[in-house]
């Protein structure tokens, strides 16, 4: 009867693992897609045709078009908190590492894959509150904990956490649209970073610590 059930549980394993495997292959092949097409220019048999699974197997994974594109934005957002979360850590003062992960925000931002799905295509199929649901899973949690720290350690003035982080968010994300569509977007994210450093600065404690 063991023999049985652990049979059982290595094919649900596998299982498991091959439905992930698929579901990967197809976020990958539709990020890919929708980063140099675009969302109304990808169909989903070009994502099909890409990965070699059939329609029935696409959706039996994603609904839809919009629900394979949610997994994509979703990732996206994934990626860009391991960038922040990559590039804060060396920083042993909270408020440099605050800074260091919004620097990594910005240049993240800078990849035209990303703001293409991200800051052009995203607000048209999810809608604002389709994505803050998804950017509450990744940006608002570490600009909380980075607000938090900066705080808790006597770095920042104690300030309404909830209100700074969706303010700041906002305004992020407005200075990432405002890159995404300069002409030099690399100037331009170096331009709203060093003025979201004065804005962090004005009510930090002790000025800017060097690491």
């Amino acid at each position: 009867m063991s023999v049985v059930m652990a049979a059982r549980a290595s094919s649900s394993r596998t299982q498991l693992e091959r439905s992930h495997a698929t579901t990967t292959e197809l976020v990958s092949a539709a990020r890919s897609l929708f980063a140099t097409a675009g969302y109304a220019e990808t169909s989903l048999d070009a994502v099909v045709e890409q990965t070699g699974v059939t329609k029935g197997a696409l959706y039996h994974h994603f609904r839809s078009k919009r629900e394979l594109f949610a997994a994509v934005y979703d990732r996206e957002q994934r990626t860009l908190a391991d960038l922040i979360v990559t590039a804060s850590l060396p920083r042993r003062d909270p408020l440099e590492r605050f800074h260091a992960g919004c620097q990594a925000f910005f240049e993240g931002s800078l990849d035209p894959g990303a703001q293409r799905i991200t800051l052009i295509d995203a607000p048209g199929v999810l809608g604002w509150e389709r994505m803050r649901d998804i950017e509450g899973k990744y940006a608002r949690v570490l600009l909380r904990d980075g607000l938090t720290a900066a705080m808790e350690t006597g770095r920042l003035q104690e300030r309404d956490v909830e209100a700074l982080v969706h303010l700041l968010l906002g305004a992020m994300c407005e200075a990432a649209m405002m890159v995404a569509r300069s002409a030099n977007p690399t100037r331009e994210a170096r331009r709203c970073l060093r003025e979201l450093r004065a804005l962090i600065d004005g009510i930090s404690i002790g000025g800017a610590a060097s690491d």
